[in-house]
């Protein structure tokens, strides 16, 4: 599937202010699945960049700023193929069909940063919530143990967008039965941790229908690493496996750490305005639908003169179903529900 990404992101000050060093991480992450073909980045005011890759192997653009603005914007605009079609096309090893499992030594070691809770003082509410899915003892197939959570949190938590930094813990998320794609994707990634297994956080983009719950916009979930299929991505807003309308973009141990707009600016507390995110995400090769064939002349009772004008209406109508059909379906959401960029850039005030 090929997708093309268009990302805006503006901030407003209501004077000129200096900016600290800005992290952009905009760009998905390539690999069998997924291939960029072209990509353009935008970014004012004047500025130099320097890429790099972080421990998790996201691309990061590190931004310098050599002048001062009232506008700080980010432009992204990216094509490309997505191939993991059927998230289900995958063999785990023997040994990790069932749960419980261990990880083989060899692979311990690199997960071992993927497997410790982030948030300890909520271990107690969150293993009693857990045991509704799995009790101690009990064997259970690994892939329908993730999914049920999976599936659970998409139908019994309420959506709410927040544009507010940082995450919920997993006990507020619990508490208020509702959260964001970044609550739920933490809530998720916390249960699997209490069960010894190693996940991670992701935020990047998601093509669907343009709906609340994240659709055309900045995205978030998670991925457990199961043995033989290895990180296999789990939606819980959505309630789904990841497959070819999810984008990596960042993945990270915790999930503070995988905004896609991260940086400071320099000047009065009060100078900030206000944020625009501009987020279309559009199938651009998405296949017409087959024209419906034109009926044969047959003889009727009726005048002919009336028959040939309801066949000519009848060849209007067909051929006008390849041209309604012809445009690529395009989304728009003009605020960015669930991952946000720093909805207000940390100010460093000087005296």
């Amino acid at each position: 599937m090929k997708i093309r990404i268009q990302h805006r992101t503006t901030y407003n000050y209501n004077q000129s202010v200096a900016f600290g060093q800005h992290k952009i991480m905009m760009r998905p992450r390539e690999g069998h699945d997924v291939h960029i073909e072209s990509s353009i980045l935008e970014i004012k005011p004047a500025h130099t960049i320097r890429w790099m890759r972080d421990v998790n192997g996201s691309s990061i653009a590190k931004v310098d700023f050599i002048e001062k603005s009232t506008q700080l914007s980010f432009y992204s605009e990216l094509v490309l193929e997505q191939y993991d079609s059927n998230p289900l096309d995958f063999l785990m090893d023997e040994s990790a069909v069932q749960y419980p499992f261990v990880y083989d030594p060899d692979s311990l070691p690199e997960l071992a940063a993927f497997m410790p809770i982030i948030y300890p003082k909520d271990s107690e509410r969150l293993r009693e919530w857990l045991t509704q899915f799995w009790k101690p003892g009990e064997k259970i197939e690994t892939i329908a143990l993730l999914r049920q959570m999976n599936t659970f949190i998409n139908k019994n938590f309420t959506y709410q967008r927040r544009d507010e930094r940082g995450v919920q813990t997993p006990a507020e998320t619990l508490e208020k039965n509702s959260g964001s794609c970044r609550d739920f994707a933490t809530l998720l990634l916390e249960g699997c941790r209490c069960w010894g297994l190693a996940a991670r956080f992701v935020s990047g983009y998601m093509q669907c229908e343009a709906t609340e719950a994240g659709g055309a916009s900045t995205h978030a979930w998670a991925e457990v690493y199961l043995p033989g299929a290895g990180w296999k991505g789990f939606d819980p807003t959505s309630g789904i496996m990841t497959g070819s309308q999810h984008v990596p973009v960042a993945v990270s141990r915790n999930p503070e750490n995988a905004a896609p707009i991260a940086g400071s600016f320099i000047g009065p507390g009060n100078a900030f305005q206000s944020i625009q995110v501009d987020v279309t995400v559009v199938q651009i090769d998405r296949p017409l639908a087959p024209a419906p064939p034109i009926p044969a002349r047959q003889n009727f009772s009726q005048n002919s003169s009336q028959q040939q004008n309801n066949q000519d209406r009848l060849v209007q109508q067909f051929q006008q179903v390849p041209q309604e059909n012809s445009a690529p379906m395009e989304m728009v959401i003009h605020a960015t529900p669930g991952i946000s960029p720093t909805p207000e850039p940390q100010a460093i005030t000087l005296s």
